[in-house]
């Protein structure tokens, strides 16, 4: 059984698709990068009220 060959909008829409997927990889990259400098930075500190045991 032979394969059909595939549509050019298929080829269109799976390079978009690549596209799409490295820059939302990028995002989340760039967003742990950013967690991760601001937690092992100094200045970071759990605020008081998170500390608190509520009765």
């Amino acid at each position: 059984m032979a394969f059909r060959t595939e549509h050019e909008i298929h080829t269109r829409r799976k390079g978009r698709n690549v596209g799409v997927g490295l820059m939302l990889a990028g995002f989340v990259v760039l967003v742990l990068a950013l967690t991760f400098t601001k937690i092992t930075g100094g200045d970071f500190q759990i605020p008081a009220a998170a500390n608190e045991v509520k009765n």
